[in-house]
């Protein structure tokens, strides 16, 4: 063998064998635990949305393991098959969804009031973060990644993970929608991104910091008082929020039962802006997210007004008609949630 040959030969070995170092094709610093190496994962590879899942990358994680979702026992708790076809009971890391199955503390939530109201406002969202994980988890294949702060395993021999679904970090996603806050009892490294992101929800009112609005006094941030219109059986008190033009009055008490006059029980929304308002597929929900969406192709032009009904009818010349069968909105305090077709929250307005 000639000199040169063997040379080359040595050069392409040590080629190979750095690249099976770093991971290979299979991205670099992951680790596949409990399977072969070609399981092995890029967790937080294709990030591109804003929040603390736009920082991961797959050097973060030593440790990673791939996985199937067969359950969804709530917003942040599923449980997987590993590869080796052991199942385990996942506790999403650094996250808590609101509670479906007990009763919420509003005092574990930044800003919001220990009342009836905030607590029926958080299960509601409970069911939503419970309906979001389901819609992106269940019967997915899905990566595990392990923080080096966190111990491997909580209180109830649950395994404490990030879950990556198509290169998504879900546990940030639930924070970037408002669909959790950040678990205070637990040590990880992502704590930082993750308390920005939760802050910009609280800001914003999105998800469950609508139910911030029935903190004393008011939400932090919120317009104080009522906004006018149609008041004539509403509470004492009422706090409201506006991200746009849009203002919000109910009509929660009708004239005698309510489940007699439900046409009576009804929500006003006014374009108190200079442009007209497409309105096509905004929702409206109350404290429990029981919702109304607005037809597409309905607009509303400025200072008009949409009433929308919860008994039955023919929509119509500015008036709607949920349809609900019975009362939506509580005589003795609730919260309506106006919310644009991509998510965003227009408007709030707590009564009590």
């Amino acid at each position: 063998m000639r000199r040169e040959t063997g040379l080359a030969i040595a050069l392409c070995l040590l080629c190979v064998l750095s690249g099976c170092a770093t991971g290979g094709a299979g991205g670099a610093g992951t680790t596949a635990i409990g399977g072969n190496a070609s399981e092995a994962t890029t967790a937080g590879a294709g990030d591109t949305g804003s929040g603390p899942s736009e920082a991961e990358s797959a050097a973060a994680f030593a440790e990673t393991l791939n996985a199937t979702v067969v359950d969804v026992a709530d917003g942040d708790t599923v449980d997987v098959r590993l590869a080796n076809g052991t199942e385990e009971t996942i506790r999403l890391v650094g996250v808590d969804t609101p509670e479906v199955w007990v009763t919420n503390t509003p005092g574990e939530f930044r800003g919001l009031a220990n009342t009836s109201a905030t607590r029926d406002c958080l299960r509601g969202w409970g069911h939503e973060a419970s309906d979001y994980t389901t819609s992106r988890l269940a019967g997915a294949n899905v990566t595990l990644a392990f923080d080096p702060n966190t111990d491997r395993r909580g209180y109830y021999g649950r395994l404490l993970a990030y879950v990556y679904v198509n290169g998504t970090n879900h546990n940030a996603a639930l924070i970037d929608r408002g669909l959790a806050r950040v678990y205070d009892d637990s040590d990880f490294s992502r704590e930082p991104a993750f308390r920005r992101a939760e802050t910009a929800a609280y800001e914003n009112r999105t998800g469950l910091w609508t139910c911030a609005a029935t903190a004393t006094g008011g939400a932090s941030g919120a317009n104080a008082g009522a906004t006018g219109g149609e008041t004539g059986h509403d509470a004492n008190t009422a706090t409201s929020r506006t991200d746009g033009p849009i203002t919000v009055d109910v009509h929660a008490d009708a004239a005698g039962p309510d489940t007699e006059n439900l046409n009576d029980e009804y929500v006003v929304l006014r374009n108190a802006g200079d442009a007209t308002l497409d309105l096509g597929g905004t929702r409206v929900s109350d404290a429990a997210d029981h919702a109304y969406t607005v037809p597409d192709g309905v607009t509303l032009a400025s200072d008009a007004s949409l009433r929308l009904h919860t008994g039955a009818g023919t929509d119509g010349h500015g008036d709607y008609y949920w349809n609900a069968g019975r009362p939506v909105w509580n005589n003795g305090g609730d919260t309506v949630t106006v919310r644009a077709a991509n998510g965003t929250v227009l408007a709030t307005r707590t009564y009590e």
